[in-house]
């Protein structure tokens, strides 16, 4: 652990999520105030208190100044203030920047609240606008490949490397589903077979339907502090141990490797910094906006070697009671995917289950848990070891 390692020395102290799917009547501000509000009297303070607020923009409902806007709306004057965009990884990578905002000083109690309503908020042709407008401008959007084509690239060049089958890219979504099925706050619960996955519609070869993240409404929040404070608070603190990034490439085409991810170094730095290892983690929440994703983040973060994704998944070591649950909540497959914010879920979800308050979903004696999210197309990754002990 290096010197200047906050590792253990800063906690989350309250979480939150609103309702998620259709959400009909409120905006996505609304829902990030309702997140925000939610998180802040989990842990049992007023948002007279938050000296620290951060957000994301919201594609449904953009605003220039997005932070200042929920500051305004809150009533609230902070001291560190920002909107944040790193696509699906923007919860992860803003966590060790707030964090070291309390180490310095610079906030004592940092809101992060996020929010997003992509199933009512946005129509079709928006939507598909979105989805076109991500690839390079000069070398990919003028072919017309949307999102699921660029990782659709990923899932036929880790078949093409290593023998991966469609049935253990499935078996990513059968796993996502079995967790959901015990959550009653997920927006999928119905069980889902391999067989199932294989014949929903087919989207962007060789991914089907299921093996494609939800369209969804909703918010999360978080409140971070030092760990000094946090053991005065409502809720049994959650440290934070360990944070890495990763940055391999923005645009698909300028990727080095299809099938290995810049997740391997954010896992490296952040096991690093805790002094721990993939073989510590009690489980794990891994961004699962395709099936191939959640493979190669497997292999890249060192639960198995490079090339046995496949197998791993098959063994059933994700499901629950498996040696390594996965995306305990349901994941962006089955419990939602409200775009930028959908990692947030994870995250509260990481802290009901470290907190041992996660019901019939609940990681028998979990104490330490790696969450990882990446944005883009396996571009920008961050990965974050939480547990129940400073350490």
């Amino acid at each position: 652990m290096g010197a200047h390692s906050f590792s253990g020395k800063v906690a989350i102290v309250g979480a939150f999520d609103t309702p998620v799917g259709t959400i009909v009547g409120k905006t996505p501000m609304e829902l990030c105030v309702e997140a925000g509000l939610g998180a802040l009297a989990d842990a049992g303070l007023r948002a007279g208190q938050v000296d620290g607020l951060v957000t994301c923009n919201a594609m449904a409902q953009p605003l220039l100044y997005h932070a200042e806007a929920m500051a305004e709306y809150l009533q609230i004057f902070p001291r560190y203030c920002m909107a944040v965009g790193a696509g699906g990884g923007t919860t992860f990578s803003i966590i060790h920047h707030a964090a070291s905002a309390i180490i310095t000083g610079m906030a004592d109690i940092v809101l992060v609240s996020m929010a997003d309503s992509l199933r009512s908020g946005l129509s079709r042709d928006q939507a598909l606008l979105v989805q076109s407008s991500t690839g390079h401008p000069e070398f990919e959007q003028p072919f017309g490949p949307t999102v699921p084509a660029y990782y659709a690239l990923i899932a036929r060049a880790h078949m093409a490397q290593y023998g991966t089958t469609a049935e253990q890219l499935a078996q990513v979504a059968v796993s996502g589903r079995a967790h959901a099925a015990r959550n009653p706050a997920a927006q999928m619960r119905d069980p889902i077979t391999v067989a199932d996955v294989l014949a929903s519609r087919m989207i962007a070869d060789p991914l089907h339907l299921l093996d494609c993240s939800l369209v969804s409404d909703g918010g999360s929040a978080i409140v971070l502090t030092s760990a000094e404070v946090a053991r005065d608070l409502a809720q049994p603190p959650v440290y934070l141990l360990g944070a890495g990034e990763g940055h391999r490439h923005e645009h698909i085409s300028q990727a080095h490797s299809l099938t290995t991810s810049a997740a391997r170094e954010a896992g490296e730095r952040a096991y690093g910094m805790a002094g721990l290892g993939p073989q510590d983690m009690d489980f794990a929440q891994l961004y699962d906006c395709f099936t191939p994703t959640v493979l190669v983040e497997l292999e890249d973060l060192g639960f198995c070697a490079k090339g046995e994704g496949g197998a791993f998944l098959e063994s059933g070591a994700t499901l629950p009671g498996g040696a390594l649950p996965v995306n305990t909540h349901g994941g962006l497959l089955s419990h939602c995917h409200p775009g930028n914010p959908g990692s947030m879920f994870a995250l509260t979800e990481t802290v009901w289950q470290l907190r041992h308050a996660a019901g019939a979903r609940q990681v028998r004696d979990a104490s330490l848990a790696l969450v990882h999210a990446q944005g883009g197309i396996m571009s920008s990754h961050t990965a974050l070891i939480l547990g129940r002990e400073a350490g």
